[in-house]
This record gives structure tokens, sequence and C-alpha cells, in this order.
């Protein structure tokens, strides 16, 4: 496994733009911290401080921070998708099997590369979201702080399962562009189909069965929590409830995906005359 995470990581350092997209996907999150101080003087009448009106609380902090690194993760999704293709422009894949590398050793390789990244960028939210709780947090106990730290666990798996998708759409497609694009395409297919259902039968049931949908059970994983911040400033508006919580179902339907995705890139690799 080190070999071919070592062999990996080479590649990518290689290349000047691969370097800059995942720096940038290292440090977007930190942007988090301007959002902690984030400050609107009003005319002097008074002042408007997202980190001192409780929402950078445990637990909750864990649920918002996870949310936000989230919609970060397109940035390394390019270098997931040009892994492939430039494997394929620049034939290295090619060179690597006759220098001795197989088909699953290759597909290996890329998904220790994803599980590698998917680490770091989880142990620096963790530290982040530790960091900033720990400053403007009003609870200090043990137990109220890494409460819903499960959070962390579900934004790992969110990262991998999405990466994993983009390495079998670029395995697919050979090229970095049209991955990307069926990143959307898929995005579309799913909401025709959750319509459709819904149209053949009802709402509740075309909802479950979406949920099961890869990108809307990625998604799931970690649910938005505007609507949670809401409940905590008006905790009398009931009809505001609605499960956010990390369940051990959504995570393992995640996990399926991912299997999914990586065995038909195995597979792909394995039919494909090179």
């Amino acid at each position: 496994m080190i070999r071919l995470l070592q062999l990996e990581l080479q590649k990518l350092l290689l290349s000047r733009v691969n370097k800059v997209l995942i720096f940038i996907s290292f440090v977007l999150p930190f942007f988090i911290l301007l959002l902690s101080s984030f400050k609107i003087n009003f005319f002097g009448l008074f002042t408007f401080e997202l980190g001192e009106m409780g929402v950078f609380n445990f637990p909750i902090i864990w649920h918002l921070t996870t949310f936000f690194a989230s919609q970060f993760k397109f940035f390394f999704a390019i270098v997931v998708v040009s892994m492939i293709g430039n494997e394929y422009s620049n034939r290295t894949l090619k060179q690597n099997l006759i220098d001795g590398l197989s088909k699953r050793e290759f597909i290996l390789s890329k998904f220790y590369a994803i599980v590698f990244f998917s680490l770091i960028s989880t142990l620096i939210i963790f530290l982040l979201t530790l960091a900033i709780g720990l400053y403007y947090s009003s609870y200090n106990e043990i137990g109220i702080i890494f409460r819903e730290s499960e959070f962390i666990l579900a934004y790992f798996v969110k990262l991998v399962g999405f990466f994993s998708l983009c390495l079998f759409f670029a395995m697919l497609l050979k090229r970095s562009a049209f991955a990307l694009a069926f990143l959307f395409v898929l995005y579309i297919v799913e909401w025709i189909s959750f319509g459709l259902i819904a149209w053949k039968s009802d709402m509740a049931f075309a909802e479950k069965i979406q949920n099961f949908f890869p990108l809307k059970s990625m998604y799931k994983l970690i649910d938005q929590p505007f609507q949670r911040l809401a409940m905590t400033k008006f905790p009398d508006k009931t009809e505001m409830a609605y499960d956010f919580a990390v369940h051990w179902h959504e995570v393992l339907i995640v996990l399926l995906w991912t299997f999914i995705f990586v065995f038909l890139s195995y597979k792909l690799l394995k039919k494909r005359d090179l």
C-alpha cells in the first residue's frame, strides 16, 4: 500500500497545477476561521458577530464546519479526474503496466491517494473545528465537546465516496473535463428520476428512494445546518424540526457506492484495450 501511495504522490507532485489545486483544497477550509471572526458594524448602532451568536458552540459546530468544508471538495475532484486524464494523455498508464504494475495495483494507487488526501482534509477540519469551538463555545465539558463529532467521520466518508465517483467517471470517459461535466449530468438524472418516481407514486416514497442515489446519499450524510441554527434561536417553532443526525445506514450506503465505483473503475481498466 505504501509503495503504491508513494508512486501516486510522486506523479501528482510533478504537476504544478495539481500542487496548486491540492494546496487550495487544503487552504480553503481555513476560511471558516474568517467566518468565525465575521463582524458587521451597522452604522455604529450594533455589531453583528457570528462568533458571539452561539453558532460556534459545541456540539453544533461539528455540523456547521463539516457542512461548509464539504463544499470545497470540487477542487480536489479536479485533481482526481486529472490523475486519470493525464495517464491517458501522457501514455503513462501503458508504461506503468509495461513496467510491472498490475491493473489492480493501478486502481488501488489512485484509491489510496484519495483516502490519503481525504484523511488529511478530515484531520484539518477536526483540528480547525476543535480550535474554533474551544475559543467561542460556552461549553467546556468533554462530553459536550465531542458530542456529535461523528460528523467528522461522515465528512471523511463523504469525501472518499465523492472522489471515488470522480475516479469512475474519469476512467469511463478518459477526459477530465467530460468527467466533471458528468457530475452535473448525474445530478440532473437523479432529480429527473426523483420527479418520475414522485409522479408515479408519492413524494414520501420518492424521497426514500432518492436517498439511495449516489450524489443524494453523499449529501444526506451531512444535511444543511441552517434550519438547525434557526431552531436554536426559535425553539418554540416545532415545525422547523428535522432529522439532521448522522445515521449508520447513510454511512453504509455511501461506503457501498464507494466500493461499486472503485470496482467498476477496475473492471473498465481490465476490459479496456490499452
